[in-house]
Formats: C-alpha cells, sequence, structure tokens
C-alpha cells in the first residue's frame, strides 16, 4: 500500500491505479489516461518509458509525462519532446476561509459545451470534453452565462487535485475563482481527502492559492510530446 506521500510524488500514475483505474492504458508498468479523457502519463521506471510512448504513440498524437524528478526516456525516431514546463504541487495546509457570496452551482452535463469553450477561451491547449468524467466540476453563472469553473481531476484514496480555475476576461477581479477554488476545497474535505493542485512556477496564480491555505510542496514536472 502506498503512503500518501508517494501518491504525491506521482500523482498520475497513482490515480491510474486507484480512482481512475477504469481510464487507465498501460504499457510494461507505465501509466496513461485513455487520451479523450486525459493526455497525461505517469511512470515508475524510467527505462520502461521509450517502449511504451512508442506504444502510446499510436492512440496519441500530443501528450504529456509528468515526474517530479525522473526524466522519461524516449525514441527520438517516434517522439518528439516539444517541451518541458517547470510546474510545482501545492498541498493544502490549513484551510483559509472564505465568505461565499456567489451562487455556485454542481455542472451537469448539459454544461459540456460551454465548460469547454471557456476553458478553451481561457486556457486554450489540452483540456478534452471527455475530462468532465474526471471528477466534480462547479460554476458561477452571470446572466445565464457560464463565467467562472473550477473541477476535479487527478484523483487517488488519498487526494483529489483542484482544476481547470478559468474565469471569463470580463469578469475578472471578482474574485470569483477564489470563492469557486475555496468551494471545491471545501467539497474535497468533507470526502476526508487531502486537496491539492498543480501550476507553473512563476504563475501570479500562486499567491491566491497560497491567501486560501495551500502551499508549495514540490516540483511537479510536465514533459510534453509530440508524435514524430
Amino acid at each position: 500500500m502506498a503512503t500518501l506521500e508517494q501518491k504525491l510524488k506521482n500523482p498520475v500514475w497513482h490515480s491510474l491505479n486507484e480512482t481512475h483505474k477504469k481510464f487507465k492504458i498501460e504499457f510494461d508498468g507505465v501509466h496513461f489516461y485513455k487520451p479523450d479523457i486525459l493526455t497525461f502519463g505517469g511512470f515508475i521506471d524510467a527505462t520502461k518509458t521509450k517502449k511504451a510512448l512508442n506504444q502510446f504513440v499510436k492512440s496519441a498524437d500530443t501528450f504529456f509525462l509528468v515526474s517530479e524528478n525522473k526524466d522519461p526516456i524516449i525514441d527520438a525516431s517516434k517522439v518528439i519532446l516539444e517541451k518541458k514546463i517547470d510546474g510545482c504541487q501545492m498541498v493544502l495546509d490549513s484551510l483559509i476561509d472564505l465568505e461565499i457570496t456567489e451562487k455556485i452551482v454542481l455542472l451537469t452535463e448539459e454544461y459540456l459545451d460551454e465548460i469547454y469553450n471557456l476553458i478553451w477561451l481561457v486556457m486554450p491547449g489540452f483540456y478534452q470534453k471527455n475530462s468532465f468524467e474526471l471528477g466534480n466540476y462547479y460554476g458561477i453563472f452571470k446572466d445565464d452565462k457560464l463565467v467562472a469553473i473550477t473541477g476535479q481531476r487527478m484523483q487517488t484514496d488519498s487526494f483529489i487535485e483542484v482544476s481547470a480555475v478559468v474565469t471569463h476576461p470580463d469578469f475578472t477581479k471578482r474574485g470569483l475563482a477564489k470563492q469557486l477554488v475555496t468551494h471545491t476545497t471545501k467539497e474535497i474535505l468533507k470526502e476526508n481527502k487531502l486537496p491539492i493542485l498543480h501550476t507553473n512556477k512563476g504563475n501570479p496564480a500562486i499567491f491566491l492559492y497560497e491567501k486560501l491555505g495551500y502551499k508549495i510542496t514540490r516540483d511537479m514536472n510536465w514533459w510534453l510530446y509530440n508524435k514524430k
């Protein structure tokens, strides 16, 4: 049985070994999410990533491997490293409560298109519409329009990751993200799990998360690969 610390060091691999097992594709111990769900993979033994990526790239043209401090090995004739994103993991240290003044709604499948469109407007890139299946999504509406979101992504028996924290550009600086992150954090705590999140180093949002009780605990690197 893996400890919480071991799971936090390798969140993708352990999520796919526990709560998200049904979304797993595995090649010789390297775990990947099904590419229509989430384009992430995780590993324990870097010597196995070369053959595993050669298999997985047959079904996904672009994807990430996530690692705290291990460098994946690749076959450069089939897979290209586009970039390495220097990220960090943040873990809730002590919840700093914030008054919720907005109406926060648990989003259902009827909002799939709105969720997808808002995330791609604010953070274009790698969100899949089926990522909705990974956990709960919450939203704030203004004039019947979805203007801010938080979601849940990686999960194990011990933690749940806060993700997809986005606000429409016309509604920023109103404290909507703070309230949504606070709400999502409280919902995770109700499940007796640890709230965590990931972001890029130097992201201004780190200051917001720290004000809500999160602290940076470790590096978490994102290796973005493309099919050659």
